[in-house]
């Protein structure tokens, strides 16, 4: 008998009490990963997330990550065996890059993997997945807990493939959805000026919700991140001061 989703959402082992909201956010994305999405089903979609796993510590990644040159060394990303099938080794390569390389990914090499026949609208939605993958596992290794076991796939729908009629060329990679233009079944996406990195994935509208989802739970709910005396247990000083460190050590962009 398959475990049902929320039962692989477990905290029992955390040194301090952990809020309903962040359990109910990792639930969430849980449930919405075993299904189909937009562009990917919901098979694929886990073995993104594995993939996602496995390259947190894949002896090519890491030995590509010291070279000059990523592209100097050959050889096979570790758990790529258990995508076969499923997943190309194309598609393998990018998840293993965006998450242990990414700050060296350029448009050239986006233009490669479109070229590789990784499409904007799968590349949109694969990104989504492993950022969510990536932040939710950090929070449980922060916490000292074992990972969320993987959900079963729902196999029996397939992917919905809608692409918001009003996402369009504008500074990104890909397409993304204008600022003032989020309405109709996507005015829930953001009101009023929308940051990039939300927009940067508009193009996949539910990768948007399920960032916003984990962001609120994480961080702050998108609309307070620009109010400085939002405050939760801990300061707003003492949450940038984190942010602003983690993100250094990860080579954030921004």
């Amino acid at each position: 008998m398959e475990t049902p989703t929320s039962d692989r959402i477990q905290f029992a082992n955390a040194p301090g009490e952990v809020r309903s909201d962040i359990a109910a956010a990792h639930a969430r994305f849980w449930q919405r990963l075993a299904s189909a999405g937009t562009w990917w089903s919901g098979t694929e979609r886990v073995a993104i997330a594995a993939q996602t796993r496995a390259a947190m510590g894949c002896k090519l990644c890491d030995s590509r990550k010291q070279a000059l040159s990523p592209t100097a060394i050959d050889g096979e990303h570790d758990g790529s065996l258990h995508s076969h099938g499923l997943l190309t080794d194309a598609t393998v390569d990018v998840i293993h890059r965006i998450t242990s390389d990414s700050s060296r990914l350029g448009r050239t090499w986006f233009e490669k993997v479109q070229a590789d026949g990784l499409g904007d609208t799968h590349y949109v939605e694969l990104l989504g997945i492993v950022v969510a993958m990536v932040s939710i596992d950090a929070f449980c290794r922060g916490l000292g807990t074992p990972l969320h076991p993987l959900p079963d796939p729902v196999s029996d729908k397939a992917p919905s493939r809608l692409r918001p009629a009003s996402a369009r060329e504008d500074g990104a990679w890909v397409p993304m959805i204008p600022s003032d233009e989020a309405k109709g079944s996507e005015a829930d996406l953001w009101s009023g000026r929308a940051p990039n990195v939300f927009r940067a994935m508009s193009l996949v509208p539910d990768a948007v919700r399920d960032l916003k989802y984990l962001l609120a739970a994480h961080y702050l709910e998108m609309g307070k991140v620009g109010d400085p005396s939002a405050s939760r247990t801990l300061s707003r000083p003492q949450i940038e001061l984190i942010a602003g460190r983690v993100a250094a050590l990860n080579e954030c962009f921004y």
